[in-house]
């Protein structure tokens, strides 16, 4: 196999930008059987290395994690094309649904499509988490670390950030005792097409870090620039800015980490949308492609549409998504040389490996926070606030629909277009005739 080029990178960053379904977790998954699984492209430990990193970062971590292996494999172009096809098509599908929510309210047809979609990417995060728990935790400390970033999280509701920084803490205080885990054991020769490209070009990493710097700066001055000009005018355009800006310094964790701020500002204080619709955005980011932070978009939507209609809804969603993004590929661009550079430092590795093992558990508590949404109609607050489920509610359909991605992904071992194809066919079937 011979290093991929600019032009087979692009289309795989498209395949999956448009398969990006469920969350960090589904993407994340989805990302590591597209690059490392199926094309080794590149390896467990550089994957690991930089979800590692993307984790500690505000904004969307599957988004930057594309970013930054696209920049490792083709440079800056290679990671804005990585970034933006991330976000591209999940945020076409959310501005046409946005659309036609704002005109024709909800929508049945697609309701049931994504309900299929929805259940087979359960299966995905759940095929994942098995995946890289058992490649990520060696050891039985960085199995208590990932059984306790679950519990901190799901029991406790433990701020993310905090989750994150006491993993890294430890790490850094015990970095042995992570030495095994977190990237995985190093193999003889290079375990990638990226790694036999580094190593054939020891001067790569240093080459590109330039004008990646060059290209974060950049980034920030887009960013900050038309934020300051909208402020000096003022207007519903100067607070979807300034709004959104905001949210792209403090979304640690997230989506989820941020939507009770995120409605509770947008509803109660500008009143852009009420609390029904939403709950309704965050059905659309969390059935259509793409970060789950596109609620935001939706957000923006509604703001605009009511302002100036149509053309004002779009230009507001425009306009979340400019400020939303933009600052993601700043802090890759700016910090990644960075990061590489320190790859094989032993402290840094026994840290990001704590983290590692922290994001297992994270990920399983996303798996369950979806899952429990999935195959639930309810999910009341249990003891110490933990999401518990309704067990009267349950969604048989659903339930039937999760079960048929399993056996095509575990059983049939059919993959994830078909796996994705065939459970969202029968979600529509299910509908038709009435289930």
């Amino acid at each position: 196999m011979t290093f991929p080029t600019f032009a087979e990178a692009t289309r795989v960053w498209f395949r999956i930008g448009c398969l990006s379904f469920g969350g960090p977790a589904g993407q994340i998954a989805l990302m590591h059987r597209e690059v490392v699984d199926e094309r080794n492209w590149v390896s467990d430990k550089r994957f690991l290395h930089a979800l590692n990193f993307c984790t500690l970062l505000p904004g969307p971590e599957a988004m930057q994690l594309a970013t930054y292996l696209g920049w490792l494999m083709h440079g800056v172009k290679g990671g804005i094309v990585a970034g933006a096809l991330f976000v591209l098509p999940g945020a076409a599908v959310m501005l046409a649904l946005s659309m036609l929510y704002a005109l024709l309210g909800q929508v049945p047809l697609v309701a049931a499509l994504f309900l299929g979609l929805k259940c087979a990417v359960l299966v995905l995060v759940i095929e994942a988490l098995l995946r890289v728990a058992k490649r990520a935790l060696k050891g039985r400390i960085a199995w208590a670390a990932a059984a306790a970033a679950f519990a901190a999280l799901w029991v406790f509701a433990v701020p993310f950030p905090i989750v994150v920084l006491a993993a890294l803490a430890l790490g850094l205080a015990l970095p042995q005792a992570f030495a095994a885990g977190g990237h995985g054991a190093a193999k003889d020769g290079p375990e990638s097409l990226l790694d036999a490209k580094l190593a054939a070009e020891p001067g790569h990493i240093a080459a590109l870090a330039p004008l990646a710097r060059r290209a974060g700066l950049v980034c920030l001055a887009l960013w900050v620039w038309p934020v300051a000009l909208l402020m000096a005018e003022g207007g519903l355009y100067a607070d979807v800015a300034w709004f959104f800006s905001k949210m792209a310094v403090v979304t640690f964790g997230g989506a989820y980490a941020v939507l009770a701020y995120v409605a509770q500002e947008a509803v109660e204080g500008y009143r852009w949308l009420s609390a029904t619709e939403m709950l309704a955005g965050l059905g659309l980011a969390e059935t259509t492609p793409g970060p789950l932070i596109l609620v935001l978009q939706f957000v923006g939507f509604l703001a605009g549409f009511r302002e100036g209609g149509v053309l004002g809804g779009i230009a507001a969603s425009m306009l979340t998504l400019w400020v939303t993004f933009l600052p993601c590929f700043a802090w890759i661009f700016l910090g990644a040389p960075y990061v590489e550079r320190l790859h094989d430092a032993p402290r840094l590795k026994g840290a990001l490996a704590a983290v590692t093992a922290a994001v297992v558990g994270v990920i399983a508590n996303l798996a369950l926070w979806f899952g429990l949404r999935v195959v639930f109609a309810r999910v009341e607050d249990g003891p110490l606030g933990m999401d518990l489920p309704v067990l009267a509610s349950i969604q048989p359909v659903a339930a039937l629909l999760v079960a048929l991605a399993a056996l095509c992904l575990f059983w049939r071992k059919l993959g994830v277009l078909p796996t994705l194809g065939i459970t969202a066919m029968a979600g529509l079937m299910l509908r038709a005739i009435g289930a």
